[in-house]
């Protein structure tokens, strides 16, 4: 309810164009066991569920560290490697020894964790802003309110989009404004915006030529 301030991340709705989103995902590792001379590759940060996620030169997945927002505010902009959206996990149990699936990375002792991704570059994601965003910014670029973070109950993302005041038409804010949720409980403008956005050009690892 976009009166209430209840953020949780980025959620996909759809492709642009308006085709639906079917919940493809591809599954890239979180962390890798010592394999061939190759040292073990550990990840104690938390990841939730929809929390933009990089791939780094280890070839695994982790949380995105900065709000995009470069020199405009708090926070450096994204940086090279943006694959996605994380919407879950799955690994063995480093106690129990049991397959697990979980909402959330906990930054367990796991070797065999492995992130589902959202990786397709072109899906259109739903976020609430930190406050009400009117019309005239539709078409801009914004970027996250604050460091990633998340509910470690849920194991949701807890993420929101700026305020309004950072809507602008700047190229490196790596989000674009393109639409409004419109229903029963959410409109333009309300106290806790619902917006529906995508990745800029060039800040998907998939739409930009430099490699990880």
């Amino acid at each position: 309810m976009a009166a209430i301030q209840s953020p949780y991340g980025l959620r996909a709705v759809n492709h642009i164009g308006g085709t639906p989103y079917a919940g493809s995902t591809r599954l890239l590792p979180i962390t890798l066991p010592a394999l061939n001379g190759n040292p073990a590759v550990v990840n104690a940060t938390p990841i939730f569920n929809g929390s933009v996620v990089n791939l780094n030169a280890s070839g695994t997945v982790v949380l995105q560290p900065n709000t995009g927002a470069g020199a405009a505010g708090t926070g450096a902009v994204f940086g090279a490697g943006v694959i996605g959206v994380f919407v879950g996990c799955t690994f063995t149990d480093p106690i129990s020894g049991n397959l697990t699936f979980a909402q959330s990375w906990t930054g367990n002792a796991a070797t065999d964790a492995q992130a589902y991704v959202i990786d397709d570059p072109e899906v259109a994601y739903q976020i609430q802003a930190a406050g009400p965003i009117t019309q005239a910014e539709l078409g801009e670029n914004f970027f996250l309110n604050a460091v990633q973070t998340g509910n470690a109950t849920t194991g949701n993302s807890t993420t929101a989009a700026t305020v309004v005041a950072s809507f602008a038409t700047t190229a490196a804010f790596p989000l674009r404004l393109i639409d409004f949720v419109d229903g029963p409980t959410s409109t333009v403008g309300d106290l806790f915006t619902d917006l529906v956005c995508k990745f800029n050009a060039g800040i998907h690892s998939y739409t930009n030529s430099t490699g990880v």
